[in-house]
Order: structure tokens, then sequence, then C-alpha cells
């Protein structure tokens, strides 16, 4: 019987080829693998899921996809993997599915949304490209498709990811056929900046113009922090020509191609007319603004007055963060994004980390704090006698110990996980940074006695020193800033591909704000370990988790509560707490600190400071995925005896599969998939030395545990026999693997691994030679399968 690989080679590639579809120079790509495979962070032999692959990509002038091929077995029918094809298609962005056995092929067309009667022949590459381009609703205009197949900048080794392409397709579509507002949704870590670079490479590949001149475009990248202009300069961009690129800071310089400037050193002020008049109004040709939705397009916004002024060029916004209420004046300006790829969608990718929630709270936060009656604070003012809340920590009233009792409990988790795994931690303002600061270098001074930039204070009132700070801390290979405090000034746009841990010490109800915050950490390192990451919240703000419109996928949230000393107390489960008000209602100076302190002084916020008093603890909370990817409250336990049962009947079921290695695998994996990792349930369990398929089944159906070392005794006991008819050397190897599996358990069966990792069998030779004692690599194998049988015939 043929497989698909043999089925590809010897059928599908030479109906491709007689159809004029070329390997090289590359009108067809075999095995095209689009996703990296959803990272699964409580599977340890397998940390991915697969990914998903076409066996065919079929590209039109060996750079621009047009179609995808599935090919199954010879003995299938034509159109079995017709449906594989469609979607693969759809995410890809191509118009054009087939599915094809090697003899007959069947086509589904986008554009007429109709499936073909089984064909002989694949379409010639330029009889797609004719169907492709017309004045249809999902056609390319004739004119716009010739342009779209200019070549994309790739440098060695370098590949655009399918989502990228086809934001940067969609976006220059759109423009050449003269669209001038447009959108891209693009989740944080996805590549905006690399997609925005693609476009106005291309652009200029083909010197498009809004004036129609034989000419480059000259472009304009917008943004609101340095930072954010910097990188892409630097990075990306430097693709370019030196001498086409200038930053406007200080001085309209004319004569380049891509200029870069941040609104506030072009924007009118109260010293300045504005820079940006210096250049007239229809010098540029397109504007990208990154960031978009952070004031750029709101009405009364000044920035907005610069992209009125510029009304003639072409103007691309871009965002993560989807429609809601409080980013619609983006919308409303640069209209429906042309393209949108979600923080789901990237996680469900596995290009994007998937993260654990751990929800902590104090006393204080849990149930309010009041003063005592006639209690002064630290500046000998009577305490107003109310009930002071999360959202009025930091801003109207200040307590020491709160602040203490938090750092406490980072540096704890930090011990407890990595203390050098990089760590964003967001206050409330200024004088909250520098008070938690404070505590963390107390609470470190082991490290800190050495390294002081170990805690980092990365704000935009530390000036040069905290830009710095800031350089470092996102730099991969730095292992000195490990732990930036801030207030603001990272919660967007800025790269830290090892972020390991964010931690909310502010209230956070804005989704946009929320989501921007959380992208901090949704970047996959992987040759840094980096394929996950934590969210430690100490305001309740993870309720947006709750929101329907929130599409992340958090693999598990833990809540717990801390003491002064910043120590776990107690668990319970209940339902979520309804969120407390908007942080917009608080409209306090960031930066009001002391200046607020005076009692003459009516126009400030008042601030009250108690340096005194205690925390409770009180709670821990364990938050699931059901299937549909919503919430839950759950223990792990109860979690593996629900799943256990609905995938598996009995003891019985599970052992039938258990014993034979690829069944054994495919349960770990699943169950994997739904959050259950056997070391964390043995813990859980207090069972350390059980064999895990003695553990589901005792969870799922009561039944007996046994450890791994219980086993192996039995099976010696109950099955001398088994070991006397092999020879010497068989016999004892067949003994020490079995006593490997009492010490380490069951991935010891996996052969040859076992045997290249233990040099106890080095006596007996290379792999080879062992599987020579039994007389063949096969009888190696059955010999093993049937202790396995035996361990678990019981």
């Amino acid at each position: 019987m043929s497989n698909e690989a043999n089925t590809c080679r010897k059928y599908v590639e030479p109906k491709l080829e007689d159809a004029g579809w070329e390997k090289k120079p590359h009108d067809y790509t075999e095995q095209y693998p689009f996703t990296d495979g959803k990272i699964r962070p409580k599977n340890k032999r397998q940390p991915r899921a697969k990914r998903k692959v076409a066996d065919y990509l079929l590209l039109y002038n060996g750079n621009y996809p047009i179609a995808v091929v599935e090919a199954k077995r010879k003995h299938k029918t034509a159109d079995e993997g017709l449906e594989q094809a469609i979607d693969y298609a759809n995410l890809l962005g191509v118009k054009f599915a087939y599915s094809t056995n090697g003899q007959g092929i069947v086509e589904f067309d986008f554009i007429t949304g109709k499936q073909s009667d089984v064909m002989e022949s694949f379409p010639s590459p330029d009889e797609l490209w004719r169907r492709l381009t017309g004045e249809g609703d999902k056609q390319i205009r004739p004119d716009i498709a010739e342009k779209l197949v200019t070549p994309f900048y790739l440098t060695s080794g370098r590949e655009l990811r399918y989502y990228q392409r086809n934001a940067i397709n969609a976006a220059l579509a759109a423009i050449l056929r003269g669209q001038n507002r447009l959108l891209l949704t693009m989740a944080t870590g996805t590549g905006k900046t690399t997609t925005a670079f693609q476009i106005c490479w291309k652009l200029s590949s083909m010197e498009w113009n809004v004036s129609g001149e034989s000419r480059q475009p000259r472009i304009l990248f917008l943004a609101d922090r340095n930072i954010l202009v910097d990188d892409p300069m630097n990075k990306d961009f430097s693709a370019f020509d030196e001498e086409k690129i200038y930053k406007i800071q200080g001085e309209a310089k004319k004569g380049r191609d891509i200029y870069f400037a941040i609104y506030q050193a072009i924007a009118t002020d109260k010293a300045r007319p504005g820079l940006y008049k210096e250049y007239s109004r229809n010098y540029f040709d397109l504007i990208v603004i990154d960031e978009c939705h952070r004031g750029s397009a709101r009405d009364e916004g000044n920035w907005r007055k610069i992209l009125e002024y510029f009304e003639p060029a072409y103007q691309l916004g871009l965002t993560a963060t989807p429609l809601r209420d409080d980013n619609v004046d983006t919308y409303r300006y640069f209209g429906n994004p042309l393209y949108t790829y979600s923080l789901k969608q990237g996680i469900d990718d596995g290009f994007l980390a998937p993260y654990r929630v751990y929800r902590v709270t104090t006393r204080s936060d849990k149930d309010g704090w009041r003063a005592s009656a006639g209690e002064i604070d630290r500046y000998g003012r009577t305490i107003t006698n109310e009930v002071y809340q999360t959202p009025d920590f930091e801003r109207k009233l200040v307590r020491k110990a709160r602040t203490k009792a938090i750092a406490q409990h980072i540096t704890d988790f930090l011990k407890s996980t990595n203390r050098y795994a990089k760590t964003i931690v967001f206050c409330v303002n200024e004088e909250h940074v520098k008070a938690m600061i404070k505590e963390l270098r107390n609470l470190n001074t082991d490290i800190t006695k050495d390294n002081h930039d170990y805690i980092s204070r990365i704000t935009s009132d530390a000036g040069d020193v905290g830009k710095g700070h800031l350089y470092k801390f996102k730099d991969v290979l730095d292992e000195t800033h490990i732990i930036a405090v801030t207030a603001r000034l990272l919660t967007t746009g800025v790269d830290v591909p090892t972020c390991k841990n964010v931690v909310l010490a502010r209230v956070i109800r804005s989704m946009t704000d929320f989501k921007q915050i959380i992208g901090r950490g949704t970047r996959v390192r992987e040759e840094r370990g980096k394929l996950s990451f934590n969210i430690i919240d100490y305001t309740k703000s993870t309720v947006l988790f709750e929101d329907r419109d929130f599409d992340g996928e958090p693999a598990l949230i833990n809540k717990s509560e801390i003491d002064d000393a910043g120590n776990v107390i107690a668990e319970s489960e209940q339902e979520f707490e309804s969120a407390e008000p908007g942080e917009e209602e608080f409209k306090e100076d960031e930066k009001a600190g002391f200046r607020g302190l005076t009692e003459n002084d009516e126009e400030l916020p008042r601030k009250f400071y108690v340096d005194g008093g205690t925390e409770e603890i009180v709670e821990e909370k364990i938050y699931d995925l059901d299937a549909d990817n919503k919430l839950r409250v759950s223990q792990l336990i109860d979690h593996t005896r629900e799943q256990v049962r609905i995938l598996y009947r009995s003891t019985l079921e599970i052992q039938q599969r258990w014993v034979d290695p690829q069944g054994r695998s495919q349960i770990i994996d699943l169950l994997a998939d739904k959050g259950i990792d056997f070391e964390e349930l043995k813990k859980l369990s207090n069972q350390p030395d059980a064999d895990p398929f003695d553990l589901l089944c005792h969870i799922a159906f009561d039944a007996p545990v046994l450890t791994c070392k219980q086993r192996a005794e039995s099976l010696r006991r109950r099955n001398p026999d088994f070991f006397q008819q092999y020879g010497e050397d068989a016999r004892a190897i067949l003994e020490m693997v079995l006593d490997k599996y009492a010490q380490k358990g069951v991935d010891e069966f996996n052969i040859p691994t076992t045997f290249k990792a233990n040099r106890d069998f080095d006596k007996y030779g290379n792999v080879a030679e062992i599987a020579q004692r039994f007389g063949g690599v096969q009888q190696l194998k059955d010999a093993v399968q049937q202790l396995q049988n035996l361990l678990y015939s019981a």
C-alpha cells in the first residue's frame, strides 16, 4: 500500500510539473509548514502540538501563494483531503484548494464557491492567475495583481509567517485600489513592524506614490515613544539605504524617502508652532501610525491635527486591539481592519506564548481598609473615615505594609521559580514605583549587593538612566537587568522576548490597556527557554479574562492571598468578584506624590500615608479552561477525574492503551492538552512515587495506587519465567530496564533513548550490539513490549 509521501513523489509531483508548475524556481513548496504548533506547557515530553503542514503550496511567479494541494493515499477517494485543503487555503489566504489521491484531482474555488468533479490534471499557473484576476468581488484587478508579485525583502534564512503575508497583501491591494485610510489589527508580538516594513519596501520597489510621478514614495513612520520608532528604524527599516532615512527631531530636513518621528517632537505645543507644518500638506505619500489606538485618531487629540494636516497622504494604522468602546475613535477614523490576527490565533498557532495567571489578594484588597477612629497618617493628618479599596490604594491612600507584602510575594515567587526570569512590575504611579523598588531591593540584598541593576526603575521620569536600563532589560542576552518596575512606560510597543513574568500591582480596567500589558509576555524565544509566561495579579485586573471579547487562552489561573510576609495562607473556591470601578475614574496626576499633601492646597488630590498596620491572608483559586476556552473554577485533581472519565470508561480501557508505548504517549499528550501534568498530580495527591497509570486510575476510578517500585517487584514475583527465557546478557539488560523504571518511571521504556542515556548499559555495547543479544532489533522491541504487558497485567 502506498503511503502519502509516495503518493506525492510518484503521482502528484509529475502531475504538477505536467501542468507547468516547476519545483525550481520554487513554483511549489512541498511539505509547507505554516504554524509552529501550539505550545503545551504541561507536556514536558512534547511541549508543542503538531504543526500545520500543507502537502503543497503553489506559488505564482515563485512568491505569490495561489493554491493548496492535499494528497492522500492512493486507495483513498480523490476528495478525501478536500476539507483539510479548504481549511488550510482559508488560513493561507489563497483562492484555490485541491485534494488528490495521485490519480484524480478535486478542486474547490473560493471565488465561485464551486467544487469540481474529479479531474485528471491540475490547472496551469497562468490559468489560475487569469481566474484570480478580474473585476469580481473576490478577484484582484489585473493592474493590481501584477504589482502584488513584487518580491519581498527577505534576508537569508528568514521567511514571512503566513498571516504577515496575508496582512501585507491585503494592505497593498487596498492601497493600489485607492483606499487611503487603512487599519491592520495584529496581536502584540506577531510582527506588526515587520509587516509595515514589507509594505513600505514593496511600495518603494514599485515606485508607488500619490502623485503618480516616477519616484519612490515618501513615507513617515509615526509613534508616540522614541523606542517605538528607534527599534524599527535600526532593525527592519535599516534595509533601506542609510541616506534615505531620517528621524525628525528639531529640524525638518527634506530630500529623504523614509522618515521617523514621535508625535511629541513634531506637534504643536506652548513653545513651538508645530514642526510638522514645515512639510507641505502633500509631502508624504504614506504615513504609518504604530500603536494607533493610543490617541492618534481621537477626535480631541492634538495628534489628530497632524494626521488631518497630512490629509492627502495614505494613512495606515497598526494596532493590537480589536474594536471596543475605548478605541472606537480609532476604527471610526481608519475604518474596519483589512486583516486581523488575534492573540488567540497566535497562541493556537504556536507563535505566541500561553500563560498561567496567579491572582493574589491581600486582606485589605479583599475586604477594604478603614482607619481606626482618630488615626493619623505619617504627616499627622486625621485619615478620612471611609473604606478604602483596591482602586484607592496609591491614589487616595498609601499603605507601606501592602507594598511590602506584595514585594515579598514577588520575591518568594521568583525564588520558587527562577530569580533570573525577566519580570515587569506595573505600579500605579512614579511614587509607587519608587516604593516598590525600595522594598524589592531590601528583600533581595543577596543579589543587589553585587548587582545594583537587578531591579531597575524604567519610567519617563527616570530619563536617560531609565532609557539605558530599558535597552539592557530588552536585551535577550542581558543577565543583569531582571526586574523592571514601571508605571506606564512598558505598557505597549516594547519588545521583551524573554519576559517571563508580568506583575499587575495597579488596577487595569481598560481592555485595550490590559491586552497591551499582557502582550509584554506573549513573545516566544525558544532558544532561551521562553515558551510560556506568568501573570501575577494583585489587583483583580484579571477579571477581564471573563470578558467575552477577550480572545486569549490562559492555561491556568491561580488565585492566592498573602499575609504581611508575602506568604500564601488559604485557598477556597468561589466565582469571580465583580470588577472594581475603572481606573479612568481616577484623574489624579500620576506624579503627584508629596505635592498633594499640604492642608491648604485644595486643588490637588489628598493622599494619606499609613506606615503601620498588618495584612491578613485569604484564599487561593485555580481556574482551568473548558473546551470552549472559558475559565471555570477547578482543582486539578477534580479536573483530572472529570476528564479521564469523559475519555475512558474503565481502568481496563486505560490499561489496554497504556501498555502500548504509542497509546501511552497519546494518553499523556491528550491529558497535557487539557492542562493535566503528572508531576503536579503527584505533588497535589501526595503520591510522589506513584506510577502515572495507577495515579490516573486511582483519581478517576478509586483503584489502589502502586508505586513504580511495587509494580516492578510484583512482576518479578509473579512472572519469574519471563526472564529465564533469555540468555544471560539479555536477561541482565531486561532486569536493568526494569530497575530503571522502578527508579524513574515509564519513560525508561523508551528504547534506545534509555540505553544511550544510562552508562550502565555501556558494557553490553551500543544499541545495535544490545539488540543482537536478543537476536535483532525486532526481538528487542518484542521483549521490552512483553515486559510492559506483564508489568500492567495485574
